[in-house]
Order: structure tokens, then sequence, then C-alpha cells
């Protein structure tokens, strides 16, 4: 069972959907082995997105995920990763497939309700940034 990071972004908190958004991860087969809502300090938003610092958009996604508190999740599954890209949709709503949870949830690109891992490595880093070993289900 391969494992990705989810994170429900403080747009999608602040609409009151977590719950619809998780379900579709469970709808999918992706169980969620680890949960927990928090708010992101500068410090830690500017560590998380480090890879994006030299990008012009930067700062405001600093700005954008520190507004509010976030619901940061592990899933786990059969090719978890791309299964959850597929389930979030297109980073650009507008060019989301139909069903996916952008399309249904996002208002702009910054505020397209979800987050995640775009690769297992990447995967791995973003849970050991969020989750102590001891805080994600183990079968």
């Amino acid at each position: 069972m391969l494992r990705t990071l989810s994170i429900i972004k403080p747009d999608a908190v602040e609409k009151n959907v977590i719950g619809k958004i998780l379900s579709r991860f469970e709808e999918n087969n992706l169980k969620i082995v680890a949960c927990k809502m928090v708010h992101l300090t500068e410090d830690r938003a500017k560590k998380f997105y480090m890879v994006h610092k030299e990008r012009p958009f930067y700062m405001d996604l600093i700005k954008f995920m520190t507004s509010g508190p976030i619901l940061v999740s592990v899933l786990e599954g059969d090719d978890a990763v791309a299964k959850n890209r597929k389930i979030m949709g297109a980073t650009d709503f507008k060019k989301a497939d139909s069903g996916t949870i952008r399309k249904d949830f996002a208002t702009s690109i910054e505020k397209n309700a979800v987050h995640g891992s775009d690769s297992l490595d990447n995967a791995k880093i973003e849970i050991d940034f969020f989750f102590k070993n001891n805080e994600i289900f183990k079968r």
C-alpha cells in the first residue's frame, strides 16, 4: 500500500466542505490513516512550500495558506499518489474534469481547495513534515 499527503486548503475549510472532500477519497478506495487540523505559521508554510520560493506567487501562496486552518491527511491505497491527483483534478479548476474536487469546490487557481503530493518521494517528505510516525495508523 502506498501513501500520499492531502491538504484541504483554507478556502475549502471555510466553505465547510471537509466531509464532502474526504468522502471522495474513501469512495475511491483511499483510506485515511492520519488526519488533523492545523493552522500553519508563516515559517512552517515557507518551509513546506520552499520548492516555490523563487516563483512570483510564493508570498501570495504563503499568505493564503496561513489565512485559516487546513486539514492535513495521509491517504493510503493502491497507486495513492496518482489516484489522489486524479480525484483532485487539474490545478486550474477551469481545466479540471467534471466531478473532481477542484472542479466542484475551487474558485481560482490559488483557491483550488486541495493539495496533493506529486510523487512518492515528495509524499514521504510531505507526510514527514506534518506527521510523526506514531500519528499514522498502522495495520
